[in-house]
């Protein structure tokens, strides 16, 4: 595979700015956890197909401690018992948000409860400003057909 567009962030600077600084607002005095901001990134990055945030999440959660069990789980985290209750309401949220199309209540009510449950105002807030700024990064880099770990391969070239 090959990208369609190679740095496609280089062409809009203030875009790519303006993307970073929200990731950035999600994660600087942050009230979720570290695991769960990267396990949401990780299944919207899987349920969009974003080999590019696929392996830069894995990695990112891998250097916070995260086990390869779990991160081996995530896209079977119903059937599998590694994950608390917070983190399956952020999962939940995180599949219903990232496929708004796929039926007519896109998030119903009991998705939401669930997470209301577990996480006050601020943090619900921080979980779908989280799950938004993933899936428009998912987007660019797919629609760009970013090369998963290429990201990781122009570091050591420096």
């Amino acid at each position: 595979m090959e990208p369609r567009m190679t740095k496609p962030y280089s062409h809009v600077p203030a875009g790519y700015r303006a993307l970073s600084e929200l990731e950035r607002s999600t994660r600087d005095d942050a009230v979720l956890t570290r695991e769960i901001q990267e396990l949401v990134r990780l299944r919207a990055s899987q349920i969009n197909g974003c080999g590019f945030c696929v392996d830069m999440h894995s990695h990112d959660a891998l250097a916070a401690g995260e086990s390869t069990e779990r991160l081996l789980a995530v896209a079977a985290w119903r059937e599998a018992p590694y994950f608390t209750r917070e983190e399956r309401a952020a999962l939940a949220l995180t599949e219903s948000v990232t496929r708004l199309a796929d039926r007519p209540d896109p998030v119903p009510d009991e998705i939401w409860d669930d997470a209301a449950a577990v996480f006050d105002e601020r943090a619900l807030a921080q979980l779908v400003t989280t799950i938004a700024t993933i899936n428009a990064w998912n987007r660019i880099n797919v629609a760009t057909r970013q090369i998963a770990g290429s990201h990781r391969r122009a570091a050591r070239a420096v």
